[in-house]
């Protein structure tokens, strides 16, 4: 009777102290904007490790795709929260006057890169004004802009860049864009070669990337529930990086049977050497760090560069009362 009495009371204690099994889960959706990656690995790991779970979500993560959009079902409550490819995304809700704004900033540097042939006298970023370059339209009209403001770039030196490697691989006196987690790995698969990776966030291109954005109605009535997104999110990510991730990369690889536990692994690697995910901010204030004198920073690059209005609400882009709590420290290993 004695034991009875004793495993009842510690089944109570385990309920008041896992708010997850005595209260029903939250259900919510959070829309990436690529197929599953390991760019997006740390959200698959709170996802399949049941961090989200301990935290009271029920997540679903819809992948985006080429012919998927999720950005635009965020306004429209189609979905909860978007993971947003950079900064510029933010400045554009204001401008647009979406109603959304961005909360976490999983990445505190853009992965977008310049790569170019080794052998070829590249051997510093201003080298690369010398080459023709493979720019995307979304690049030329972004992160090009500021090439030109900063770096004296000329729009004469840029043709199309189509997703396809071709073009510069068979032309030695070029360059193109990718991001350091996977196009450098594919050219050395197809083409034999390691390439020149010029990170362009370590030139001074200092967007975030890979936020989280949500809608002003869900900061304002449901900041708790936002607050456990970003918490179990930024958990996420650091057990996706420094602990056991093999769970979460076999979820990606059934969303994506084109990934391989060696581009998996490549992108992992990439991540942690140039500081993708953890470096800067994030170091002392924890994963998905964001300050107000970076954003303005950032702010002011665009505005000079032509990419932004001057007439834009700053402040209305981001919040910062969902990070800098120093969430998930103690799970880091160098």
């Amino acid at each position: 009777m004695r034991f009875a009495t004793m495993a009842r009371w510690a089944l109570a204690a385990m309920t008041a102290l896992s708010p997850a099994v005595a209260q029903t889960l939250d259900k919510i959706s959070f829309g990436t904007n690529w197929v599953a990656e390991a760019e997006h690995g740390g959200h698959y790991q709170a996802l399949v490790d049941g961090t989200y779970r301990r935290y009271g979500l029920d997540v679903t993560i819809v992948p985006g795709g080429p012919q998927v959009n999720n950005r635009i079902l965020l306004p429209v409550g189609k979905l909860d929260f978007f993971m947003s490819a950079n900064t510029l995304q933010s400045f554009d809700a204001v401008e647009q006057n979406i109603p959304t704004l961005a909360v976490a900033a999983m990445f505190q540097k853009e992965p977008q890169v310049l790569i170019a042939h080794p052998g070829e006298g590249i051997d510093k970023f201003e080298d690369l004004k010398k080459l023709t370059l493979f720019i995307s339209k979304e690049g030329l009209a972004s992160y090009f802009q500021w090439l030109k403001a900063d770096f004296g770039f000329s729009e004469t030196q840029v043709k199309p860049y189509t997703s396809n490697p071709q073009p510069f691989l068979a032309d030695k006196k070029s360059a193109m864009q990718g991001y350091v987690t996977s196009e450098p790995y594919a050219i050395e698969k197809q083409a034999g070669f390691k390439p020149k990776v010029f990170l362009i966030a370590d030139q001074g291109f200092n967007s975030y990337s890979t936020l989280i954005e949500t809608r002003r109605d869900l900061v304002e009535k449901k900041p708790d529930l936002v607050q456990r997104f970003v918490d179990a999110s930024i958990i996420g990510w650091a057990n996706y990086l420094y602990g056991d991730n093999k769970a979460a990369n076999a979820l990606i690889r059934r969303n994506n049977p084109e990934m391989t536990d060696e581009l998996l692994a490549y992108s992992i690697a990439k991540m942690k050497e140039y500081g993708i995910v953890d470096s800067g901010d994030a170091a002392t204030l924890g994963i998905g760090a964001m300050t107000d004198a970076r954003m303005q920073n950032f702010y002011d690059k665009m505005l000079r560069a032509g990419v932004v209005k001057p007439s834009i609400a700053l402040a209305k882009a981001y919040t910062l009362q969902f990070v800098n709590k120093k969430v998930g420290l103690d799970l880091r290993r160098r």
